[in-house]
């Protein structure tokens, strides 16, 4: 294993690294090397969701994620970028879900108390989110690559926050 630090830590406490809150029932935490300099090319983020909630559309351009189920039950829904085609897969407890690297995806729990561990073969996993793409994109573009009302578009658009993470975005 090659040193990233001459302080090497092999312990951390996800409670005190926050990566993304909604509400005390609906948070991620994360682990990456920042974290645990000791690390080298594996992250994770420590998933809580109350039923209902949606880890909003997203990809990783630079991981691989493994999505393991801690407790309650989530649908892990991905797309095949090869064939456009969505699968979906209900875990409880104990399963695992595969997502390729780039590969479209979104989490949603099914019951409250849902906690879902996202591990990932990068030392900080990116995220490319919907929210992001769809805020960030001038309406003028889609309007004009689809061939849509770009006032209809902007808003339909209009009350996405930008990065959304966790949905849905009220209670």
């Amino acid at each position: 294993m090659k040193m990233i630090s001459n302080n090497p830590d092999y312990a951390a406490d996800l409670n005190i690294s926050p990566f993304f809150k909604k509400n005390e029932k609906n948070f991620i935490n994360i682990l990456s090397s920042k974290q645990l300099n000791t690390l080298d090319d594996l992250s994770m983020l420590d998933i809580f969701l109350s039923k209902d909630h949606i880890i909003e559309p997203h990809y990783h351009p630079n991981a691989s994620e493994l999505t393991y189920c801690v407790s309650g039950s989530a649908t892990i829904s991905i797309m095949n970028i090869d064939t456009k085609i969505f699968q979906h897969y209900m875990i409880t407890a104990g399963q695992v879900v595969n997502i390729p690297q780039g590969w479209w995806h979104y989490q949603i729990a099914h019951t409250d108390d849902t906690h879902l561990q996202g591990i990932f073969n990068a030392n900080t996993p990116e995220v490319v989110l919907g929210s992001d793409i769809l805020t960030a994109t001038p309406t003028d573009v889609f309007a004009y690559s689809y061939g849509i009302n770009e006032q209809q578009w902007a808003t339909a658009v209009n009350d996405i926050s930008p990065t959304q993470l966790i949905g849905p975005p009220t209670e």
